[in-house]
């Protein structure tokens, strides 16, 4: 049975595969050990740079403690580079100080604060959210930017802390709007933007609600190469609701007419009990119509999806065609003008 192996022998069976990506000196965001699928439900592993980041999922923190403990002391002992330790613990009680959702630091000092990934550098803030402010899963969707928008006009909704609009400049952009609700997490997109001297504008940061944000762009008739939309799985607010099993649809409608002709929009879906295929028929009916087209699916990486020889379960929800729950699409769009 998977649970009578030890962890240290699941953590290193994960590693290794995994150690080409950590060639030293270790620059930048690799997911070590993806718990659900390698064998240790609530824990989850990643390194930023030189800080190793464990991701506590247990229902109570200290049911948890245990096996945090035990890996952070397999990957001080396994990674020498490792200068700090932050802990997160997804259901740490308020008053708690050993336990915070945002993390502790439990080894070291000041965790890191920048990342390298592609040639181009990020701010981070390992301690400003429940997650770690930059998500590894994304990782081939940036090279994807870097790769497609010289150029470009591009919307990043939903931005967080702006990744995937720092690689749209990185690759060219023409003109970038980074659009999220929350200004703190826009302030760390904009230290990732002045990290690698992109130009920036005041238009550039949109500190507002998604749904207020479209309707004024439709307003002003602002047209886009690319769109990002990649919401969080649930949301509301006054002004409408983000829901990523029900509402897909609706959300990429909202966007469609800021798409230029030729346009692309990139819909991500993170719905962990969403199949795959469920997905992929609302993408298709979107499609029906001629004016949306499903371009390409771009994968997540196998360090954060786990490797044939590490993977013990399967995902609650089968994501097939698509290769993890993370589900990524690139949708080229036309203009009524041209659409045949």
């Amino acid at each position: 049975m998977p649970d009578a192996v030890p962890l240290s022998a699941l953590l290193a069976t994960a590693l290794a595969p995994r150690a080409p990506l950590l060639a030293e000196p270790h620059e930048s965001a690799v997911r070590l050990f993806n718990g659900f699928l390698e064998g240790q439900p609530d824990l989850v592993a990643e390194v930023y740079a030189d800080t190793l980041v464990l991701l506590n999922h247990a229902r109570s923190a200290e049911a948890g403690a245990g096996a945090i403990e035990e890996a952070q002391r397999f990957y001080l002992g396994q990674l020498p580079w490792l200068r700090t330790v932050v802990v997160k613990s997804r259901y740490a009680l308020p008053l708690d100080r050993r336990f915070t959702r945002n993390g502790v630091v439990t080894h070291g000092d000041a965790p890191a604060r920048e990342i390298r990934e592609h040639g181009v550098r990020y701010a981070v803030d390992l301690l400003l959210n429940q997650d770690t402010s930059f998500y590894p899963d994304t990782h081939l969707l940036r090279r994807w930017a870097l790769d497609h928008l010289a150029g470009a006009r591009v919307l990043n909704t939903f931005a967080y802390t702006g990744s995937l609009g720092v690689a749209a400049l990185a690759a060219g952009a023409k003109r970038l709007v980074q659009l999220d609700r929350t200004r703190g997490f826009l302030d760390l997109a904009r230290a990732s933007h002045a990290l690698n001297g992109h130009p920036t504008t005041p238009d550039t940061f949109w500190a507002g609600d998604f749904f207020a944000a479209v309707a004024r762009l439709k307003r002003d008739r602002a047209l886009f190469d690319c769109i990002f939309l990649d919401p969080p799985f649930f949301s509301t607010s006054a002004q409408g609701t983000v829901n990523l099993v029900t509402e897909s649809q609706r959300l990429i409608n909202k966007v469609r007419p800021l798409l230029a002709d030729g346009g692309r929009l990139v819909a991500v879906n993170n719905a962990l009990f969403l199949p795959g295929a469920e997905y992929l028929r609302t993408l298709e009916e979107l499609c029906a119509d001629g004016y949306l087209a499903i371009e390409e699916f771009i994968p997540v990486p196998a360090d954060c999806t786990g490797f044939p020889d590490t993977r013990i379960r399967p995902l609650p929800a089968d994501p097939a065609p698509f290769n993890h729950a993370t589900k990524i699409a690139v949708l080229r769009a036309q203009r009524k003008a041209t659409a045949r």
